[in-house]
């Protein structure tokens, strides 16, 4: 088995930018050095949901559901959560648009 690479919360961040300005998975490996496409999804997961407290766990540590760590404010957990909200809200509106352009070409 191979030994864990702990990426830096920057990198982390910087993966899930380029992810949403849909930037290819390869890209974003080669431009950061990452190892593997499975740490960038798993990120993107998080983030998708709204678990941007576990992009600050440290390499094999995990934690509950609806848990995290004792260190993150209130403050910042409104912030996850507002992010995953708007996340949500995108959502909505692209799936909107779609049924809207659907409509029009079919009904």
């Amino acid at each position: 088995m191979g030994t864990r690479v702990a990426y830096p919360i920057q990198i982390k961040e910087m993966a899930i930018q380029m992810k949403q300005d849909k930037i290819p998975v390869k890209t974003i490996m080669e431009e950061l050095g990452i190892k593997n496409k499975t740490q960038i999804e798993t990120w993107w997961r998080w983030y998708r949901y709204g678990e941007n407290h576990r992009l600050v766990q440290p390499v094999g540590k995990q934690y509950s559901y609806g848990k995290g760590p004792k260190e993150l404010s209130t403050e910042t957990q409104l912030k996850n959560e507002n992010n995953f909200l708007k996340m949500h809200i995108d959502a909505l509106k692209k799936y909107k648009e779609l049924e809207r352009v659907w409509n029009q070409k079919y009904l």
